[in-house]
């Protein structure tokens, strides 16, 4: 119980995060991405602070034998760069270049209630489901 009271607890902190930084703004996004026009560097900063965070902790986290709620870490074993990976990278990212979401902030700007946003999602959800399908082939 204390996993799923914890992970709860991080998840709205995630999300007032990405709320407090704008993250659920697809103009934010869509204006960091639109290097020609009128650029909006708000993503860099917050991509920055995240990584003040993990840089230095991720090693050390990583060095421990075990999660603190966990029974073991879940690290990818595969490290090879293949065409699957490249091909879903690509779509990942020019569907997060288009909506201006990627998942994260979609879910926490859910609480916004706009069609837009739970189009998205939906959409989302239904690749995933997808991706599964061709996965397990």
């Amino acid at each position: 119980m204390s996993a799923i009271v914890t992970s709860l607890a991080i998840g709205a902190l995630f999300g007032f995060g990405l709320s407090l930084s704008e993250m659920i703004n697809p103009a934010r996004v869509i204006g960091f991405l639109d290097v020609a026009g009128p650029w909006d560097a708000t993503l860099l900063f917050v991509m920055a602070g995240a990584l003040m965070v993990t840089m230095p902790l991720y090693p050390w986290v990583l060095r421990q034998n075990k999660p603190l709620l966990g029974k073991a870490f879940i690290l990818p074993t595969k490290r090879k760069v293949d065409t699957p990976l490249v091909f879903g990278a690509g779509v990942f990212g020019i569907g997060w270049g288009l909506a201006g979401f990627c998942p994260g902030p979609a879910l926490a700007a859910i609480a916004t209630g706009q069609w837009g946003v739970l189009l998205f999602v939906a959409a989302m959800i239904a690749g995933q489901w997808l991706a599964g399908l061709f996965a397990s082939s």
